[in-house]
């Protein structure tokens, strides 16, 4: 292994990212594995495989994503196809926290050959997207039309067209027959600036010859494990391990921000045909419920806000 001086992690928190360079700095390297936090999110959400193996691989990207941000800057990645899961969502900053969900957990879909879950077919045609909140005001936003569907090859393409960066990307889940999530992870591998075109053939060798993820993570590999499979002969060194934690920021002040945002003639039709309102959140499938009179609480409130003629 190369020269680590990695950061204490918390007792058994197995999902993380570690970051690298390696060939003399030509490289950088990520690997992740967020099995854990995606078998919540699959639990939360009682998706089922396709939909399971679809966003897995979105989150692990995502994550990866995250550990190249500071702090609280933020990234989101946005899937939307024609397939059946229609939309799927991940985000995830610099402090290791991450989350996401699929328009449509309970989709069920023909396997590919081998067996394997049909993410491409679910997906369909359309467009991945990456917007980073820097927290600088405008958040930037970039695009590529998906040219696979299986989600690595689609963010090799986003980071070769949209960040003129050429990468290497690798992602795999493992569903049990139980519908749990076995293995969940990624790598990706970036030429930097300074790369010999030496290193770029070499590269492209060794990711061939790379065993699949989820399999590699199924049999207990970590980030660092994985990035000295794929590319070990290369000295990583190792510069920073990211601790994961699904965290949502939904909060019941959000929900009372989004039902003051429908307007008065809303709230009035709410509290006139229903009596209540549930809102659920999308990314973490939490609750939260207001009676009658919280509802005309808001109403109320509207009323005192808006200025006078």
């Amino acid at each position: 292994m190369g020269d680590a001086h990695l950061e204490p992690m918390e007792a058994n928190i197995k999902d993380y990212v570690a970051l690298a360079t390696a060939a003399n700095g030509q490289i950088r390297a990520l690997a992740v594995v967020n099995t854990d936090i995606v078998d919540e999110v699959r639990h939360r959400h009682q998706m089922w495989p396709v939909a399971t193996a679809a966003l897995g691989r979105t989150m692990a990207a995502t994550a990866m994503l995250g550990a190249m941000q500071k702090g609280k800057e933020k990234v989101t990645v946005q899937i939307i196809g024609d397939g059946p899961l229609e939309q799927i969502i991940a985000d995830a900053d610099g402090e290791g926290n991450l989350r996401g969900y699929v328009q449509n957990p309970h989709v069920d879909v023909p396997n590919a050959e081998q067996s394997k879950l049909n993410v491409k077919k679910a997906i369909g045609a359309g467009h991945l997207w990456v917007i980073r909140d820097l927290g600088l005001g405008e958040p930037y936003r970039g695009g590529v039309p998906l040219v696979s569907g299986e989600i690595a090859e689609d963010f090799a393409n986003y980071f070769a067209r949209s960040e003129q960066t050429p990468s290497a990307v690798a992602l795999g889940v493992l569903v049990g027959v139980d519908y749990r999530v076995r293995a969940s992870g990624g790598l990706i591998l970036q030429l930097l600036p300074d790369a010999s075109e030496g290193i770029a053939i070499m590269l492209e060798h060794m990711v061939k010859d790379l065993p699949p993820i989820s399999k590699l993570i199924d049999s207990g590999s970590t980030p660092e494990e994985i990035i000295e499979q794929a590319i070990g002969e290369l000295q990583p060194k190792y510069l920073h391990r990211l601790p994961l934690r699904f965290t949502c920021s939904c909060s019941r002040k959000r929900c009372e921000s989004a039902l003051i945002a429908l307007g008065v003639a809303e709230l009035e039709a709410l509290i006139k045909e229903q009596g209540e309102a549930e809102l659920t959140c999308r990314f973490c499938q939490e609750q939260y419920r207001f009676t009658k009179e919280e509802l005309e609480a808001l109403r109320a409130q509207i009323h005192r806000d808006q200025p006078t003629q």
